[in-house]
């Protein structure tokens, strides 16, 4: 079959790429690999563990802070079969959701894997081994991530697991032991911590969440700690055994001691690399770079002027939200369009509790820099919403030019952080102003009134409310 465009691949970066080329007019058709659509995010990422982020606060809340709220229950118990259950039914109806949205966008949808022949051809061999081939005018690769691991780790999907398997566990750990301190180990250790399980988390640098400003990273530690989270930060892992139903994972101190943790799972959780295996790339011609990542241009075209590269196959952060974008970009650049990405307002989220939200540049990176900013912040503790939902971990924390008074960065740890966000993206696309901000009328009582009182913080340090 001939096609004016085909992705490979259907996570929130490809599927969103189909859609907009279907709608700005062009045959379409997307190849998948697996029986269902939505990628890594919707099938064993980012929705089933909101899923299971959202059940074990119920239960945590059932049990911490119930009787505060006037709520008296019997020990609350933990049916994690249905907990699982209910995680697979929210996977199944979004990715249903996307079923449908092929359908109504009248999108080929081609299941089986798919590999380059030429630069206009794709083979696609099914999981049965049947082979076909379809022809397309340009290509879109949008093959996403898997995770990480270390050379002399062996991960038996057992004991020793990764994000995917620690999403679909039988039985709730008893000491989960963690390797990486990123997002994605502390989102699933959120979700075993507060459902029972003890939680060790090994980092080879000195913090958690290394990538976010340092005020975040210190405030979620202790708040994790609360939870009952173990800390070794500034350890070097050099070795994970697995025998029978334990683990045992070996460390290297600070000191150069060694160090050694027993638990029952083993969650190997130090990022994701690059899914390009089997594509076919040398076919025609294009290389990858020592992390795997497939190099292009500003533009998102690959050294092959048909082809582009989106979402975790192509520098930048791993994240949906910038895949779609990167595939809305390419669509409507072949279509004649001229859209653009700000790279820098790219939100990024931890969705442990409190949440940790965060756009623009961080403390460390204006100090780097060199750049002369100013900081305001502003607790939860202080705000009466926070109060009366018990939510009162956390802060929001605004960097701004120190002669111009431009949002150079806003940083949020606390309840709703993941949507609060959103409006500091917006305020900084339009180059607000800290005191712009503070200027605003914001609703009484909510969160999002400490995002103003850190504005007005950074402007003149005159906060009203502490």
């Amino acid at each position: 079959m001939q096609y004016d465009v085909t992705v490979i691949g259907s996570g929130p970066g490809g599927y969103v790429a189909a859609i907009r080329c279907a709608q700005l007019g062009f045959k379409t058709a997307i190849v998948e690999k697996y029986n269902t659509l939505g990628g890594t995010c919707l099938n064993v990422g980012c929705i089933p563990s909101k899923a299971l982020l959202d059940s074990s606060e119920h239960f945590h809340n059932a049990e911490h802070t119930f009787k505060t709220h006037g709520i008296d229950i019997n020990k609350p118990k933990v049916n994690f079969g249905q907990m699982i259950s209910r995680k697979d039914d929210v996977v199944k109806q979004t990715c249903d959701g996307i079923d449908f949205l092929m359908k109504k966008n009248k999108i080929d949808v081609h299941h089986g894997f798919g590999s380059f022949v030429d630069k206009n051809t794709i083979k696609i061999t099914a999981a049965d081994g049947k082979e076909s081939q379809i022809q397309s005018e340009k290509i879109i690769i949008a093959t996403g991530s898997k995770p990480s691991s270390l050379p002399f780790i062996k991960i038996d999907k057992k004991r020793v697991i990764t994000s995917t398997e620690a999403l679909a566990l039988k039985e709730v750990p008893k000491h989960l032991v963690i390797i990486g301190g990123g997002v994605i180990g502390l989102e699933l250790g959120s979700v075993y911590a507060r459902l029972g399980a003890k939680v060790s988390v090994v980092e080879f640098l000195d913090r958690i969440i290394p990538g976010m400003d340092g005020t975040m990273s210190k405030e979620l530690t202790k708040s994790l700690k609360k939870l009952g989270f173990d800390f070794y930060l500034k350890h070097k892992v050099t070795g994970v055994e697995a025998k029978g139903k334990n683990v045992k994972v070996i460390a290297e101190t600070p000191k150069g001691e060694s160090l050694e943790l027993d638990g029952d799972y083993c969650l190997v959780s130090i990022g994701r690399r690059p899914y390009t295996e089997g594509l076919g790339l040398e076919n025609i011609g294009i290389a990858t770079d020592k992390g795997g990542r497939i190099e292009t241009d500003e533009h998102l075209r690959t050294s092959v002027s048909n082809i582009y590269a989106i979402g975790d196959v192509v520098k930048g952060a791993m994240l949906a939200h910038k895949a779609e974008e990167e595939g809305t970009l390419v669509a409507e650049q072949m279509a004649g369009q001229k859209p653009h990405i700000n790279y820098n307002l790219i939100p990024g989220v931890v969705y442990t509790w409190p949440e940790v939200a965060a756009v623009g540049q961080t403390e460390e990176q204006l100090k780097e820099a060199g750049t002369d900013y100013k900081v305001g912040s502003f607790p939860f503790k202080a705000l009466g919403r926070a109060r009366a939902s018990m939510d009162v971990d956390g802060l929001v924390k605004v960097l701004a030019d120190k002669n111009t008074d431009e949002i150079l960065g806003i940083h949020i740890i606390g309840a709703r952080a993941a949507d609060m966000i959103a409006s500091g993206v917006t305020a900084m696309e339009f180059r607000a102003s800290a005191e712009d901000v503070s200027r605003m009328s914001h609703a009484h009582p909510t969160y999002m009134e400490a995002v103003k009182e850190a504005c007005l913080a950074a402007t003149e340090a005159r906060p009203i409310h502490i």
